[in-house]
């Protein structure tokens, strides 16, 4: 279908939606497929991209974008014109569902999308005759009376039907489309076609894990979402990476090696020190609740009861004693239960390239997402999108590395604010939901304006703060966090996140009710994000805008 014809690839700005790029331009070049690559950070760039390409193409790939919105209404495509869409948002628009001839959904065969059924939401207009019947010309005027009497009552009837089904349908809509969550990993979803291709490469194999990990470092999906779709992965690792031990020897330096293993919840800690990353991590740091001098001292006592020094744990991780690095894993797992953190071990995957370099899907995640937000070099979007691309290929270490370097600065920006707000009672409850916002001016604020990295400072920020609370009802509430996003303009970017709960299903009802809040005040809004969560909205507005979403949440 596609030899012939060049494809235009639209990619979201998020690490899954990079991953999945990769491993369908592997499988075009396998292919000699023309294509061209443009990254779309919201709808705006979206649509005008489309406007822009489509005299030249016909073929339209959308990655991580397109699914939850009706994209023919958007983009008022020809009739020629094809979409192929790969989406890990939910739920999916039911136009796109329904719609087999322009577009085609990439959807994995066992992924639960729970659509409506087709005749409960769509149905064919019957023609309404009108009431033009002919005036009676007096012969027989009882029989007309009686056909007439009788049609007026079918054409009731009928009315009546069709005005219970509309209210049916509004209530199935509202109940499909209420919740926004997301479904199985576009890289995932793209290694599977390679496979069924026969296609499948262990460089396409890493960015499938890498793509998974980031739903799971965004806090995207639930623990037994990740752990089956992990033991999915488990079976192609063993089967592209079984080799016999003589061989083993032989191993040459540009190899790459992928093995499953259980590891430290512990962000970036094998290119860092210990205690940096036991303070960056949001985990360890709102266990221990480390902005509080309190929290510092079980710090302490947690490295003592580990019986490690304070010399090895604040040096480089690989400068470590080869001794203490030896069983570090059932160390701190045995400390760490003591201080009430369960969960610090993860099942997770490695890579090796030849002999020395070693990283875990985490630390790739972390490198790619903050190379996409960089805010050092004020570089356009495009430039920080191709370079995280390229940092995802395993000939360009040296952008890695420059990746986990603004990886760390993030993680330190991220630990610093929360701590800060948490120090200085910024997160407040508004009744229904928590509410924080960061002041213009604030330290690192401008990185805050991204999308990942506010919804990485809201999720972190929301963990410590159930964790310092005292107040219970307080600890089942959502977070909605506000940054500056453009001060010339007066516009603040703001993010909403489900209540930070063991049981939490992750679905996030924010999308919904801000699209409400905002209808209801004429508040001036821009809903540009693929996560439907996630808002621009003019400053002066802000505060009808919370008051309207307070008593809609009430």
């Amino acid at each position: 279908l596609l030899f012939l014809q060049r494809v235009l690839l639209l990619v979201a700005s998020d690490v899954d939606a990079l991953c999945a790029c990769k491993i369908l331009q592997a499988l075009f070049q396998c292919d000699h497929v023309q294509y061209t690559l443009v990254p779309v950070s919201g709808w705006q760039e979206l649509e005008t991209a489309f406007l822009e390409h489509k005299d030249q193409f016909k073929y339209f790939v959308l990655i991580n974008c397109g699914a939850n919105v009706d994209l023919l209404e958007i983009l008022q495509p020809e009739e020629d014109t094809f979409f192929f869409v790969c989406d890990s948002h939910r739920p999916i628009n039911v136009v796109n569902v329904y719609n087999d001839t322009q577009i085609k959904l990439l959807v994995k065969q066992d992924d639960d999308i729970n659509v409506p059924a087709y005749d409960d939401i769509f149905r064919d207009e019957e023609d309404e005759e009108e009431d033009s019947e002919k005036e009676s010309d007096g012969s027989e005027p009882s029989e007309k009376r009686r056909r007439f009497e009788g049609d007026v009552i079918e054409r009731t009837m009928k009315r009546r039907q069709r005005r219970e089904w509309e209210a049916r349908r509004q209530e199935i809509l509202f109940d499909y489309e209420q919740y926004e969550y997301h479904g199985t990993s576009s890289a995932m979803v793209m290694f599977d076609l390679a496979w069924i291709m026969s296609k499948d490469l262990n460089d396409m194999l890493w960015w499938a894990i890498v793509g998974l990990t980031d739903q799971w470092v965004q806090d995207k999906i639930t623990q037994m979402k990740y752990v089956t779709d992990i033991g999915i992965l488990q079976r192609h690792v063993s089967r592209h990476n079984h080799r016999n031990e003589d061989e083993e020897n032989s191993l040459s330096i540009d190899c790459m090696r992928i093995a499953f293993e259980y590891d430290l919840r512990l962000a970036l800690y094998q290119h860092w020190s210990l205690y940096e990353s036991l303070c960056n991590t949001s985990y360890t740091s709102a266990s221990l609740k480390l902005w509080s001098v309190q929290g510092q001292k079980r710090l302490h006592e947690l490295l003592a009861d580990m019986g490690l020094p304070l010399k090895q744990v604040r040096q480089k991780f690989n400068s470590m004693d080869m001794s203490l690095k030896e069983n570090l894993l059932e160390m701190i797992e045995e400390s760490a239960n003591k201080f009430g953190m369960k969960d610090l071990r993860v099942q997770t995957f490695s890579i090796h390239f030849g002999f020395k370099n070693k990283f875990s899907a985490s630390d790739i995640v972390y490198a790619t997402a903050s190379l996409m937000e960089n805010i050092e070099k004020e570089e356009p979007e495009t430039t920080n999108f191709i370079k995280a691309l390229d940092s995802l290929s395993r000939g360009n270490l040296d952008k890695l590395h420059q990746g986990l370097e603004l990886a760390k600065k993030q993680l330190r920006a991220i630990q610093q604010t929360v701590a800060s707000c948490i120090c200085t009672n910024l997160v407040i409850s508004q009744g229904p939901f928590l509410y924080c916002s960061l002041m213009e001016g604030t330290p690192d604020v401008k990185l805050f304006s991204k999308p990942v990295s506010l919804c990485l400072l809201s999720k972190y920020l929301l963990k410590s703060f159930v964790c310092s609370t005292k107040n219970k009802r307080c600890k089942l509430l959502p977070l909605v966090m506000a940054a500056p996003m453009d001060v010339e303009q007066g516009t603040v970017i703001m993010v909403g996140i489900p209540p930070e709960t063991e049981s939490s299903d992750k679905k996030n009802f924010f999308g919904r009710a801000f699209e409400k809040a905002a209808d209801s005040t004429n508040s001036r809004t821009l809903h540009n994000h693929f996560d439907m969560s996630i808002i621009e909205l003019k400053m002066e507005d802000r505060s009808k805008f919370l008051d309207a979403l307070i008593s809609l949440l009430s």
